[in-house]
């Protein structure tokens, strides 16, 4: 039995994006979260960079305190990032790929090619009590080696679509029927995945305008889903853009 509505985890980068521009104080990254929550939030992310651009190992102790739904923190499978996980204990944690000049994540994680690595941190932080998400491309062979590495969930990366309805290629002629045939990727992996006891989420470049393909999924039952939002509650507020986005990923649910 599925859930019929997937759960919405607010990523809240992009207020500290603004905030780190001037180096102080506000906006408020604890007051964005608890408003995310009040809205109806059913977990506040936040990927913590090595480079700090955004989100600071002082908010991750700060969000640890406050957040009262699920705080899942995306980060990169280093020894520096595991010791952080090790002594704040989010709810979960996200390991994704990262690059020093990437202006955001470039696709999923590749867990064949990393698997050693990618298991002893797995193994770490499952022993730390933190549950285990691998952000990976929709793809069957690093859905299988996610699992072999103990991952408790996969989100798959989304960019593709998003890319598709949203970006340059969604005006070329054969852009609606190349969303489709992606829509459809996901739909198989995310099949696969839930076929090997994998709880699947989804993420990365998702709008209020093309969720709900992806809403309707059943298998797939919590979404990461933050600049959009954000961008959003510059003309509307926050509570009002998580409600919206709320209602855009149950529209796609029977």
């Amino acid at each position: 039995m599925f859930c019929m509505s997937a759960r919405l985890n607010v990523n809240i980068d992009h207020v500290a994006t603004i905030r780190e521009a001037r180096k102080t104080i506000e906006p408020s990254i604890i007051t964005a979260a608890v408003i995310c929550e009040q809205a109806g939030a059913n977990g506040i992310t936040v990927h913590l960079r090595g480079d700090r651009r955004h989100i600071q190992d002082r908010d991750i102790e700060l969000l640890r305190d406050v957040v009262t739904t699920y705080l899942n923190v995306e980060m990169a499978a280093t020894d520096e990032m595991l010791l952080i996980a090790e002594r704040t204990r989010p709810d979960a944690v996200s390991l994704v790929p990262e690059k020093p000049n990437e202006v955001t994540t470039e696709g999923g994680l590749d867990v064949i090619g990393n698997f050693d690595v990618i298991k002893n941190a797995v193994e770490r932080l499952k022993a730390a009590g933190v549950f285990v998400s691998i952000f990976i491309d929709p793809a069957a062979e690093q859905i299988e080696a996610a699992k072999n590495a103990g991952a408790q969930q996969v989100e798959l990366c989304t960019g593709e679509y998003a890319e598709l309805t949203l970006g340059s290629r969604a005006m070329h002629g054969d852009g609606e029927r190349r969303a489709a045939a992606e829509v459809e990727r996901i739909r198989t992996a995310a099949v696969h995945a839930r076929s090997l006891g994998l709880i699947v989420a989804a993420g990365h470049g998702l709008t209020y305008r093309n969720i709900a393909a992806l809403a309707a999924i059943p298998e797939i039952t919590e979404f990461n889903i933050g600049h959009n939002i954000i961008s959003r509650s510059v003309f509307v507020g926050l509570s009002q853009a998580v409600r919206e986005m709320i209602v855009a990923c149950h529209l796609g649910k029977p």
